[in-house]
C-alpha cells in the first residue's frame, strides 16, 4: 500500500489556479479526477506524495487558492512509486 495526498477544490477555477501556481515550482503532483472514496461528485483533485503535501499547501495558501479539503489515502501500489506523478516545469 502506498500513501497519496489529495487536495480538493470548490470549483474548477480554483483547481486550475492551483495548477498554474504549482507549474512555477519544482514539485511533483498531478491533477486527477476526485477519487470516489473522497466524493461521489465530479471534480478535480491535486494528487501528491505525503512528503510534498505541506510545501504544496503553503504554495496554495500564498497564492490565495481556496482548498475545499485535504485527504491522505492508502492505495494499492502502482507500477512504480512515482508512476502516478509527473513533474511540471515551466
Amino acid at each position: 500500500m502506498t500513501k497519496k495526498c489529495y487536495f480538493t477544490f470548490p470549483t474548477t477555477y480554483q483547481a486550475i489556479r492551483a495548477e498554474k501556481i504549482l507549474a512555477k515550482e519544482n514539485r511533483e503532483y498531478r491533477m486527477v479526477p476526485v477519487p470516489r472514496s473522497i466524493s461521489s461528485s465530479c471534480g478535480l483533485a491535486l494528487c501528491c506524495l505525503p512528503e510534498d503535501a505541506q510545501v504544496i499547501k503553503d504554495y496554495l495558501k500564498d497564492g490565495s487558492v481556496i482548498v475545499e479539503g485535504f485527504f491522505e489515502l492508502e492505495e494499492k501500489a502502482s507500477a512504480g512509486p512515482l508512476s502516478f506523478l509527473r513533474k511540471r516545469r515551466s
